[in-house]
């Protein structure tokens, strides 16, 4: 399902994290606020949770992945959008990286935990609506929607 955003859709809440790339020790801190932010805002439990997973899983890729990436959040009473913009190396086969188990993490990620190839189906199957779009030498960019029911 694709939801037209009305244009005079004002967000309640609008922000922009940079994430630094390798920076292990800081991973997972701009999902934890973000989830922080929706839970202020008394969002519903299910769209907390599912924002939250979603914020998480696309800086856990911009951390493992990329240079840097910034993650952009954007609130309205309709939806809840996650963007993340990565400055890395590209994905080449983004239907090959969509697979569930696919990754290619180094042996130093898989060791901490990280590159189990669940990232991007977790952000999907999270996700009312998901465009991933990526460009080789240049990065990603991830588009995330979470509908919030009426009455939130």
């Amino acid at each position: 399902m694709i939801t037209v955003l009305d244009v005079h859709e004002k967000p309640i809440f609008e922000s922009s994290y940079t994430v630094q790339g390798g920076n292990f020790d800081e991973a997972g801190k701009v999902a934890s606020q973000i989830k922080v932010i929706l839970k202020k805002l008394g969002l519903q439990t299910d769209v907390v949770r599912k924002a939250a997973l979603v914020a998480y899983e696309s800086e856990i890729n911009i951390v493992s992945y990329a240079r840097k990436g910034t993650i952009n959040i954007s609130i309205t009473p309709q939806r809840v959008k996650i963007e993340t913009i990565d400055e890395g190396h590209g994905i080449p086969d983004i239907e090959l990286a969509m697979q569930e188990g696919y990754s290619t993490a180094d042996a130093k990620i898989r060791e901490m935990g990280f590159g189990a190839g669940m990232g991007l189906c977790n952000i999907k199957k999270f996700s009312d609506q998901f465009q991933i779009t990526s460009e080789i030498g240049i990065g990603t960019h991830l588009k995330m929607i979470i509908l919030i029911e009426n009455g939130a």
